[in-house]
């Protein structure tokens, strides 16, 4: 029989080496003139991530409950994770890219794409993209950064204006719908707390309710 102590020691070299770094997909977004006007999400091939966003100077417009500051990990769906960074390899990493179209469209924001991993980095930024597909994983990660500041807000309407949640969840229901939300996922633990609260509405319950189950599908 094999002593213990070499026993661990084939166990600990057949495992993976810590702090290898793996792959990861960073965009950096900036619109002085909306709320949030900064933001930053990072994704990893399997869904994980971690957003960040920053208010800017924008005036409020109307009386509105806004998260000031957003920081959180997130959890997308990994088949969403893993087209993002299929659409990275197939345009060389973001390497030699020229992303921006320089076409005089309406000013959408600045989208920077960063890709860092083991077999490269690689960056492009654009407001309105000349290529096809960078310009959907643009628009898709900005509908996601949507999804997550509105599921911040929601978080604030429960706290302080429950009265508030039925006309937010109404949106949230909208804007998944017609693309602009994506990846409901990322607010999934709010709305589980709404769906489960005796306290607010039956109609927000029965809203939450209906966009839960349409992260069953």
């Amino acid at each position: 029989m094999r002593p213990v102590w070499l026993a661990l020691i084939v166990a600990a070299l057949s495992l993976p080496v810590l702090g290898e770094p793996g792959p990861s997909l960073r965009i950096e977004f900036s619109n002085p003139s909306i709320i949030p006007a900064n933001w930053t999400l990072v994704l990893y091939p399997n869904g994980t991530g971690h957003f960040h966003s920053e208010r800017g100077s924008a005036p409020v417009t109307s009386p509105a409950i806004e998260p000031v500051t957003v920081d959180r990990d997130v959890q997308l769906d990994s088949g969403f994770a893993a087209k993002a960074f299929e659409v990275v390899r197939r345009h060389n990493l973001l390497r030699g890219e020229q992303c921006d179209s320089h076409l005089k469209v309406a000013f959408q924001g600045w989208k920077k794409l960063i890709y860092s991993g083991p077999d490269g980095v690689g960056s492009c930024e654009f407001n309105f993209s000349k290529i096809k597909e960078i310009q959907g994983l643009g628009d898709s990660m900005v509908a996601v950064a949507s999804t997550i500041v509105e599921g911040a807000r929601v978080e604030m309407l429960l706290q302080h204006d429950p009265l508030g949640l039925d006309q937010a969840l109404e949106y949230i229901q909208q804007g998944a719908a017609d693309g602009r939300l994506q990846q409901v996922c990322v607010i999934q633990d709010i709305l589980r707390r709404l769906e489960s609260d005796p306290a607010v509405m039956e109609r927000v319950r029965k809203r939450a309710r209906t966009l839960l189950a349409g992260l069953e599908k």
